[in-house]
């Protein structure tokens, strides 16, 4: 799912502590380092753990001027699918879109509790992918942030793998460690390779 619009827009909704934010600084300063223009933030209610919050990033090859919150996504990022039971994650995608969610249902289960929370049907692509299985069979503990990073790189290709695991080793080595960090650049590979 190659862009080629000129401005890249991305929504994660994710729950406060599954780690939305550092995913979207991490594409952001990959995308950065590939020389793009970008922006990532956070739109937070109460700020507490498991909180829905949504944060938002744009990639672009030119000057981005726009600081409005993105409105009209080309992916929707969901780390935690109980949130598509509060929230339309699918307004504004369209079927050349993509939806990755993090969940052990199907696409086709998926797409059938999107119709159940009463919006229409949602007609573009989904990517499930269990991130939280993932993460607690590589790292040990359940991180789906560092798992949809690979599926996210994968389906998108707005920025390369190399890019990002530069990235998350530059940010974490030293806050968890060589040893965590290969773990979790593992998981990231290995969510990039599943199909």
């Amino acid at each position: 799912m190659k862009y080629h619009k000129d401005i890249f827009e991305i929504i994660f909704y994710a729950r406060g502590g599954q780690g939305a934010k550092a995913a979207a600084e991490i594409i952001a300063q990959a995308a950065v380092k590939e020389g793009k223009f970008v922006q990532a933030f956070p739109q937070f209610g109460p700020e507490r753990s498991g909180a829905p919050t949504k944060t938002f990033v744009r990639i672009s090859e030119k000057e981005i001027r726009t600081h409005e919150p993105v409105t009209d996504p080309d992916v929707v990022v969901v780390l935690d699918e109980t949130i598509i039971a509060s929230e339309v994650v699918i307004k504004n995608l369209s079927r050349e879109e993509a939806l990755i969610i993090n969940t052990k249902s199907m696409s086709e289960e998926v797409r059938a509790k999107l119709l159940s929370d009463g919006s229409h049907s949602y007609q573009g692509r989904i990517y499930p992918i269990d991130a939280n299985g993932i993460s607690m069979e590589i790292v040990g503990q359940p991180r789906p942030n560092t798992v949809i990073l690979g599926k996210f790189i994968q389906v998108t290709e707005s920025v390369q793998l190399a890019s990002v695991i530069a990235e998350f080793r530059e940010i974490f080595e030293q806050k968890i460690g060589s040893e965590a960090t290969q773990k979790n650049i593992l998981a990231i590979e290995k969510a990039y390779d599943t199909i």
